[in-house]
């Protein structure tokens, strides 16, 4: 069995805990999450995937149990320990009777304040994460009796952190101010060259700050966000979708994006691709 990102609604928002970040963290973090799978592996006793489109960020994984198989475009990795995943690629995650995760989708991680790290160098494989959180927060969070500890453990982490380095790293702030406001206003469409003479810094200077703090590039992050807004907002409510509101000057501009996004090769099956298109026309 495969679940698919913005098809198998019920499957994401119900099998796993969720939980938003403190106001502070809210330019970093985009939310905490654990599986809540114990009541499936009766219906699944072999297993199942959880399929997901490129993203912006990264996630943090802290594995609590088993070894799982996490798919990164088409290459495999068994993960065995707590991990790094940058998230512009489509990943699809393999799930078996005694697999637990923890997460921690991230926009910007507040590490970078700490850390003379360049997330351009972690771009297309999983890495370690004992480099990134200290191994006795990640213990913690391990020992915590349920996901609101784990969540309180860390949000007082990086809460810490946020208010230490507090306007010290301005590519940190720029980059996630800019990502804000996209979100916000749905404003993906401005132009690098505005945002840079906004903050009073080249074009080239704001790439940079991109590439090393979200390891990709402005106009790539800028175009995720956008299509996974248009695209959940189609799968979820398809008779008040406008592709003007997000941007898109005709319906040939928006479909062309939305097929490129959809068709990625760790989909077994075009169905869901195809009930979203299809609902373009209705």
């Amino acid at each position: 069995m495969q679940h698919v990102e913005f098809f198998h609604t019920e499957h994401f928002e119900k099998k796993y805990h969720r939980i938003t970040p403190p106001a502070a963290l809210k330019l970093f973090i985009d939310f905490f999450w654990e599986t809540d799978f114990d009541d499936l592996w009766k219906t699944y006793p072999k297993g199942f995937s959880d399929a997901l489109f490129p993203n912006t960020g990264y996630t943090y994984l802290i594995n609590l149990a088993n070894p799982f198989v996490m798919q990164v475009d088409t290459e495999k990795f068994e993960i065995k320990s707590d991990s790094f995943l940058p998230r512009h690629k489509a990943i699809e995650c393999y799930h078996r009777p005694g697999n637990k995760i923890f997460g921690i989708k991230f926009r910007v991680s507040p590490v970078i304040f700490e850390k003379k790290i360049n997330f351009s160098e972690y771009r297309n494989y999983i890495f370690p994460l004992s480099y990134l959180i200290d191994p006795s927060v990640i213990n913690k969070v391990k020992q915590a009796a349920s996901f609101k500890e784990r969540v309180l453990v860390l949000n007082a982490y990086f809460q810490k952190i946020v208010k230490q380095y507090s306007g010290s790293l301005r590519e940190v702030e720029t980059v996630t101010a800019i990502l804000n406001y996209c979100d916000h206003h749905n404003d993906f469409t401005s132009s690098i060259e505005g945002f840079a003479k906004k903050y009073k810094i080249s074009t080239r200077t704001l790439q940079r700050y991109f590439e090393k703090s979200t390891s990709i590039s402005s106009k790539k992050a800028i175009q995720i966000m956008r299509i996974r807004k248009a695209a959940a907002h189609i799968a979820q409510s398809p008779k008040t979708f406008r592709y003007a509101g997000y941007g898109y000057y005709d319906h040939s501009h928006f479909y062309k994006h939305l097929r490129q996004f959809l068709q990625k090769d760790t989909l077994k099956s075009l169905q869901p691709h195809l009930k979203m298109l299809q609902s373009l026309h209705q």
